[in-house]
């Protein structure tokens, strides 16, 4: 499977599991010696030169190491793929006495369970899945909420009213990321439309760049992707375009056409992870974490491009968001049909966000079957 192929398609049965009661693993089994480093060790599907992904989560593994030190001692492994032969990369770490394994990408997770039924003193962890285990959990980040910001500020920015969203995999994440940023352009510019072309992959760089060429040649002039690499981005500089930066700032890339940067601080929770497992608190409940706790954000602004109207428009929902009176899902949503899906005073639960597979109204595209 793909880089994170096929993340939740297969959620809807099974995503009520994650919403259970957790499952502590106990100070006994979790702690460890103080003069002994705790071994924690991180497997990638990709490498951390994409500037997208998987270079989000390795800044977040260094920023653990400054933090603790010879506390932990840290393992990567590079370039894993989505297979049967991931188990034997997480067997062999945990055999090696690592505390915590962390898989980070979706096509990972029934090999990463596999491993840690037979493991069960050590914590496994699983990036954007949906299942668990008393040793094995998942986490993942309101990316979302940073979608409906950049949207914001698109629908400020743009001249043309056509925005361009380079779609990585048809599933429900993706979804979600579409619709928040197309109801965040709308909330302030009514006329904008989202024009969506999938390139079914997650990190394919030239696919990635003709599709934005496509929509640009289309009329879109601010451009954001769900996809890896940095060739959207590029492909903006060239074209004289704007477009956002995804999973990571990618200024250099696009220095004169980023806007901003939905950025993935995937750091804040390996932090609070490593320090679960050290006092012997952790447990198995899924963790979710958004703008309020500091895991994502719409970073590195250009103040160049973004009028001030806009940045003052941003600020008081990135704030509204955080203090929980703002919901990016709250009704009325109108579906593409024009059928209200959530009513006024409704919001959507986070079961219905992560089966999400509709799109809002303003959205040019169709989610394939």
């Amino acid at each position: 499977m793909n880089n994170r192929m096929a993340r939740v398609l297969r959620v809807a049965p099974l995503v009520l599991a994650t919403l259970g009661a957790a499952f502590s693993i106990g100070a006994s089994a979790a702690a460890t010696s103080p003069s002994t480093p705790m071994g924690v060790a991180f497997v990638y599907l990709g490498n951390p030169g994409d500037a997208g992904w998987t270079y989000a989560h390795e800044q977040g593994v260094k920023a653990i190491e400054k933090q603790f030190g010879d506390k932990i001692k840290v393992t990567r492994v590079e370039n894993v793929p989505e297979s049967a032969d991931s188990e034997r990369v997480f067997r062999d770490l945990a055999a090696k006495g690592n505390k915590i394994i962390v898989g980070s990408s979706f096509g990972f997770q029934d090999f990463e369970l596999k491993v840690a039924k037979d493991y069960p003193d050590a914590v496994f962890m699983h990036a954007t899945g949906y299942k668990k285990a008393p040793n094995f959990a998942t986490y993942d980040v309101r990316t979302y909420q940073s979608a409906y910001l950049a949207g914001l500020v698109a629908g400020y920015t743009t001249k043309s009213n056509q925005l361009g969203f380079v779609g990585s995999v048809p599933v429900p994440e993706v979804v979600r990321n579409i619709d928040a940023f197309t109801m965040g352009a709308r909330s302030v510019n009514p006329n904008a439309k989202v024009k969506v072309i999938w390139i079914n992959s997650w990190f394919d760089p030239g696919r990635e760049k003709q599709a934005a060429e496509t929509l640009i040649g289309q009329g879109a002039d601010v451009l954001i992707q769900n996809t890896d690499s940095t060739a959207t981005m590029q492909t903006a500089e060239q074209k004289k375009v704007h477009a956002f930066g995804w999973d990571s700032d990618m200024k250099q890339f696009g220095p004169n056409a980023q806007l901003g940067a939905c950025v993935s601080y995937w750091g804040v929770y390996y932090s609070h992870l490593v320090q679960q497992v050290m006092a012997g608190t952790w447990t198995n409940a899924p963790v979710w974490w958004g703008l309020k706790e500091k895991a994502i954000d719409l970073a590195d602004i250009n103040t160049n491009a973004v009028s001030p109207t806009a940045l003052k428009a941003l600020n008081a929902k990135r704030d509204a968001i955080v203090a929980g009176t703002f919901d990016p899902f709250a009704g009325p949503i109108k579906d593409q049909a024009g059928t209200i899906r959530v009513a006024a005073g409704k919001s959507l639960s986070d079961t219905e966000l992560l089966r999400l597979n509709w799109f809002v109204e303003g959205v040019d595209g169709a989610v394939p079957k």
